[in-house]
């Protein structure tokens, strides 16, 4: 008799507090055309289409790159082995439903600075990395969590092989903050797999720490931030959801006692 009463009050619940977490479909970039740079450095371009804006990307790296692939060539994000299968990508997980879209790349083999800029602010980027065994990547001021690597949970290795990663985090001084993605030589050395930071983002600047040839990447994002986030007026602060809950929680208690 208590069943029928307490299911509506579970899918109410639900539909409060569900899904921040939840795997959503990535918007990747299509990198096109040849080097802006007419000089030793490197320069592209690329878009990003999402379900109502194009974004447009612009990647610079002054200290040049190993070579770049705008359509074409070796598809480096399939499994190793040959093919993808999303279902066991190094590139997908419990927040990523799909892997890079084509076969573009921007290939690495410098150390130095580097920039990725978008035209407009967009949502939770998604960075996949390549074979990042003898390199490693250093975003200043820029925290991201690592959502999946080749061989492990259950994920293929990738088009190279399989390595774990490791997140380092260095306190510069002065509120500055280096989070590292580093090769941790764990399973292997040919880490393949996707970080994500959360948040807006306009620009996303790294450091790469050597100059291993080759490693590569692309960028992709759930949205631009006007479709993601929800203008803050609109939404229930922590107090109200917290109250919310124990209304939840009253009314099951009631229709406890009433059975």
């Amino acid at each position: 008799m208590i069943q029928p009463k307490v299911k509506p009050l579970a899918v109410l619940a639900g539909l409060l507090f569900s899904g921040i977490a939840s795997a959503a479909p990535i918007y990747w970039t299509d990198w096109t055309g040849s080097d802006l740079d007419a000089g030793a450095g490197f320069q592209a371009q690329g878009t990003i289409t999402t379900s109502t804006s194009t974004v447009t990307v612009t990647y610079t790296n002054p200290n040049g790159i190993g070579f770049y692939q705008p359509s074409g060539g070796a598809d480096y994000y399939a499994n190793r082995g040959g093919g993808r299968n999303d279902a066991i990508s190094p590139y997908t997980s419990s927040v990523v439903d799909n892997s890079p879209t084509g076969t573009d790349i921007v290939a690495l083999s410098r150390a130095g600075s580097q920039t990725l800029q978008f035209s407009q602010s967009i949502a939770n980027p998604v960075f996949a990395f390549v074979s990042l065994n003898g390199n490693g990547y250093a975003f200043l001021n820029q925290d991201f969590n690592i959502l999946s690597v080749g061989g492990e949970d259950g994920n293929a290795c990738g088009y190279w092989g399989c390595g774990g990663v490791t997140k380092v985090i260095t306190d510069l001084g002065g509120g500055n903050f280096s989070y590292a993605l580093n090769s941790s030589n764990i399973g292997g050395t040919e880490p393949h797999g996707v970080i994500q930071f959360t948040g807006a983002f306009s620009t996303l600047t790294w450091q790469s720490a050597s100059n291993e040839y080759w490693n590569g990447f692309t960028v992709g994002v759930q949205g631009t931030a006007e479709e993601i986030f929800v203008p803050t007026e609109n939404v229930p602060e922590p107090g109200t959801l917290a109250l919310a809950g124990l209304g939840l929680l009253g009314l099951f208690g009631r229709n406890r006692r009433k059975a």
